[in-house]
């Protein structure tokens, strides 16, 4: 969507009255405001301020005030101390000098947004970040994360399992088989009626992908080597080019979660994929589709440190994961959660 095409949210919040702890319907077409969006109207905002010589206190009232002439909501005379702070966008702020994220006495939650605000050395801020709780899940390197889930894929005879044969029934009515996608189609567009490919033709399209070949980009480069599957993916499925936002799900026209499993553990950080919870997108016509709506490609593979092959595709939607794949119980741990930002963070 071109920069014209979006609402005016901040105008929208301004006319609504409302305030920030006021519940907003995610997905909402005019109030609730897409991470991506957020992102912008927040950098735009806050970037350049000078937060010089203010005391913690002082600069922590500032930089809300200031998130709040930025997506137009009243600056309140004192910030309840609400979880999240920004409740009506499920948003929360952190101001970082460091790479060191440390977050205080909660957990991260999967719907939660985490605008992480950067601040130079001469405390000016420079940049905004917005992520979802699994993207900040994703970057714990420490282990003491709040909860994560986990499930076990253990392989059957059959190299290609269509575990769901038919989408949520919700989502029936916004699939159709045959989808040919323009080449202004992307894969990082919100999701439309009409536009949403069926979970079996999702599975047909990609399962030839089975067998083949990429180059392994070395130990330690889990993140690269997925990218490369994502493109061959969204090759597969018929775009015209690859994009990827780093939200999830991965491909978000067709609310599609890829994962590579080199290993019988997969890591679903803080998605609980057959949760009822809704999603950070927008409305696919009257649906505000929820995790369990979310279908899922899992790619088993082996590597020899110089190729990775692909050896089984599963294709099944968030409500059956757990039907074909056993949960691990996650471990909760209270307090503290330092979550060290890659060096690129801000730059992503």
């Amino acid at each position: 969507m071109s920069e014209g095409k979006y609402p005016d949210y901040k105008s929208a919040i301004a006319s609504s009255g409302k305030g920030i702890c006021e519940p907003i319907d995610v997905g909402d077409a005019e109030c609730w405001i897409p991470t991506h969006r957020l992102e912008k109207l927040l950098n735009d905002g806050l970037c350049g301020r000078s937060l010089a010589g203010l005391p913690l206190r002082t600069r922590s009232k500032i930089v809300k005030s200031a998130v709040c002439e930025a997506l137009g909501y009243p600056v309140p005379k004192s910030f309840k101390k609400t979880q999240p702070r920004f409740l009506g966008q499920q948003l929360d702020v952190y101001v970082q000098k460091t790479l060191n994220l440390q977050i205080w006495n909660e957990q991260l939650a999967p719907a939660r947004r985490y605008a992480i605000i950067q601040v130079s050395p001469d405390d000016v801020i420079t940049r905004v970040k917005v992520v979802g709780g699994p993207q900040l899940a994703v970057l714990d390197t420490t282990g003491t994360i709040t909860t994560k889930y986990q499930a076990r894929l253990e392989l059957g005879s059959q190299t290609h399992e269509l575990v769901s044969p038919q989408d949520t029934q919700p989502m029936m009515q916004h699939v159709r088989q045959g989808v040919a996608f323009g080449p202004a189609a992307s894969p990082v567009q919100q999701a439309q009626t009409g536009a949403l490919l069926p979970v079996r033709e999702i599975f047909e399209r990609l399962s030839p992908l089975v067998g083949q070949k990429f180059a392994d980009p070395g130990t330690g480069q889990d993140r690269n080597r997925g990218a490369a599957l994502h493109r061959l993916v969204c090759e597969r499925l018929g775009y015209h080019r690859y994009e990827d936002n780093g939200q999830f799900p991965d491909i978000p026209h067709q609310l599609l979660e890829v994962k590579l499993q080199t290993s019988p553990t997969i890591d679903l950080g803080l998605v609980q994929p057959a949760s009822e919870e809704r999603l950070d997108v927008r409305h696919v016509g009257s649906l505000q589709p929820r995790h369990c709506d979310t279908r899922y490609a899992l790619f088993c593979a082996v590597t020899n440190g110089v190729q990775v092959t692909l050896t089984h595709l599963f294709v099944t939607t968030g409500a059956d994961f757990f039907r074909r794949f056993r949960r691990f119980e996650g471990n909760v741990t209270n307090g503290k959660i330092q979550i060290p930002l890659p060096r690129d963070f801000f730059d992503r």
